[in-house]
């Protein structure tokens, strides 16, 4: 019987680590649950700080490499706080052929922000994916949720202009 490693403490009296620590415990702090981990921490703050990779690594014992190495592979996780709107722009094949590179180049000589970036104003944040699925509205971008396609760059720029 191997004695178990005693659990580092909550980062602080904030409810939202309690909900954290819960996915952990219900996995048994078991290195496998890291990705659930990541989610919940993420879900309940809206991004991964340094603070919430630290106390993941200590308490699923990996190290903090594992851990930050698996929170920037995948591209749902954010290291930064997101803004009150978010654009994602399809970089898939159809899109990057019909103009994408052009939709990212409007945001970012029109905001001043790449990929992965929110605005100083913390308005906006622009993410690139893979896919979106909509191949038949190449260039297609997801603002809010909502999927617009075959944009040009000024038309995206008005929709972002216009947002609150």
């Amino acid at each position: 019987m191997t004695q178990q490693q005693a659990k580092p403490p909550l980062p602080s009296d904030d409810k939202r680590w309690k909900l954290v620590n819960a996915t952990m415990r219900r996995n048994g702090y078991a290195d496998h649950a890291l990705i659930e981990t990541l989610h919940s921490v993420q879900d309940a703050f809206g991004f991964l700080d340094e603070t919430s990779l630290r106390f993941v690594a200590a308490s699923l014992d990996l190290p903090l490499s594992k851990v930050f190495g698996v929170a920037t592979f995948y591209h749902i996780f954010m290291l930064k706080p997101k803004g009150r709107h978010a654009c994602v722009v399809c970089t898939g094949t159809a899109c990057y052929i019909k103009g994408a590179g052009a939709l990212l180049e409007g945001i970012q000589e029109r905001h001043g922000i790449n990929p992965g970036d929110t605005t100083e104003d913390d308005r906006l944040s622009v993410l690139t994916a893979r896919c979106v699925g909509a191949c038949g509205l190449a260039p297609a971008v997801v603002l809010d949720g909502n999927v617009l396609g075959k944009l040009a760059p000024d038309t995206l720029i008005a929709k972002l202009e216009a947002l609150d």
